[in-house]
């Protein structure tokens, strides 16, 4: 894959370059700020971006605003958050396109090269990636707002899945379930949520920002 970095911490952006570039990835380049970040991506045209979400000069969310203004220019680029930090309103709004190829992954959780390596596939095919925590304090605020009423606790945890980017195949091996079953919640959940069939949209993302956004 092709892939632009950006991440100020020089020791960690020299780590993910080498990284990538001894699994046979190509970094066409590594930055350390949110204007660098813009430039690197219009120039090079990426697979996936790997983005740090404070960045010089304030170290606040300049990661986060620059890929906000480079999904809406194209919302088809694929972005993988790699941060310290959960920002739920930014992940929510990030979602709230549809078009998949999001991940958010915290870096003192990732525990295995191979599920940083695997996660980063998954986002440049188009899918989203969440990381559990993410996803936990993405619940907690739809959770104070009452969001979740109605749900009982196995179809929320299927939508915490869901919302982790899981398939049907998947969620039922983590709560060991059959394939029958899952699918079964799922189709639940979109009907309690009163999101029908639909050729144009994406179900399960929808299924998630329903609470997310109330």
């Amino acid at each position: 894959m092709r892939i632009v970095v950006a991440e100020d911490s020089a020791i960690l952006r020299a780590g993910l370059v080498e990284l990538l570039t001894l699994r046979g990835h190509e970094v066409a380049e590594a930055v350390k700020d949110g204007e660098a970040l813009r430039r690197a991506v219009a120039e090079h045209r990426p697979d996936v971006s790997i983005v740090d979400i404070r960045m010089p000069p304030t170290f606040t969310d300049e990661g986060l605003r620059a890929v906000l203004e480079l999904r809406k220019q194209d919302p088809k680029l694929p972005i993988l958050l790699f941060s310290q930090y959960v920002e739920t309103s930014y992940a929510a709004e990030l979602l709230a396109d549809q078009a998949g190829g999001v991940g958010y992954l915290l870096k003192d959780r990732v525990a295995e090269v191979s599920d940083f390596l695997d996660a980063l596939k998954r986002v440049a095919a188009g899918e989203t990636v969440l990381d559990p925590e993410v996803v936990s304090q993405l619940f907690g605020a739809a959770r104070k707002t009452g969001a979740l009423e109605g749900l009982t606790p196995r179809e929320r945890e299927v939508l915490g899945l869901m919302a982790e980017g899981r398939s049907n195949t998947a969620i039922a091996a983590q709560l060991f379930l059959s394939a029958g079953s899952v699918e079964k919640y799922v189709t639940r959940l979109f009907d309690k949520l009163g999101l029908p069939p639909s050729e144009e949209d994406n179900r399960r993302v929808l299924a998630v920002l329903r609470y997310l956004d109330s």
